[in-house]
């Protein structure tokens, strides 16, 4: 069986920078599951793993546009500290949820000069191109309330 869209494929992965530092990794762990074609995972990496089978080996790079997209200077604010209410200390590397106009977004802490707070909504690898090594463990059929869900149920889902 190839994968293709609608299917569920495990994979094991190294993740690595243009440096060669290891940013993730599945070894020592599970393979990580996903239901191809519902971009569970980074497009560039979903386009280069079509249409391949259990034991297929690759090393794939995705540039930031099919990863996590280039670094956009936009997404950094310097706010007052009091719009953040609720929270006794805002410190540097807190991250939050903030309803955006393109939904609901991470955004961290980069900075706090006095009573103004730097966030960040980029993406942590925004800009960067990653580099894949990848082995396809499996592909099977993925069930109805996957595809119904779009995503894979394992045993930490909440569905």
């Amino acid at each position: 069986m190839k994968i293709s869209p609608q299917l569920v494929a495990s994979i094991h992965y190294t993740l690595k920078n243009d440096e060669g530092e290891v940013l993730d990794s599945s070894e020592g762990q599970e393979p990580l599951d996903y239901l191809h074609g519902k971009q569970n995972i980074v497009i560039g990496l979903e386009k280069a793993l079509e249409g391949k089978s259990i034991g297929d080996k690759l090393s794939v790079a995705v540039s930031p546009e099919d990863g996590y997209g280039e670094y956009d200077a936009s997404l950094v604010q310097q706010l007052p500290k009091d719009m953040f209410t609720g929270v006794d200390e805002v410190e540097v590397g807190m991250e939050f949820h903030a309803q955006t106009q393109n939904g609901m977004q991470i955004i961290e802490v980069k900075a706090i000069d006095g009573d103004i707070v730097t966030i960040d909504g980029n993406h942590p690898m925004a800009g960067q191109t990653l580099h894949f090594d990848v082995e396809v463990t499996n592909v099977r059929e993925a069930t109805a309330d996957e595809l119904e869900h779009g995503h894979v149920h394992g045993p930490d889902c909440n569905h």
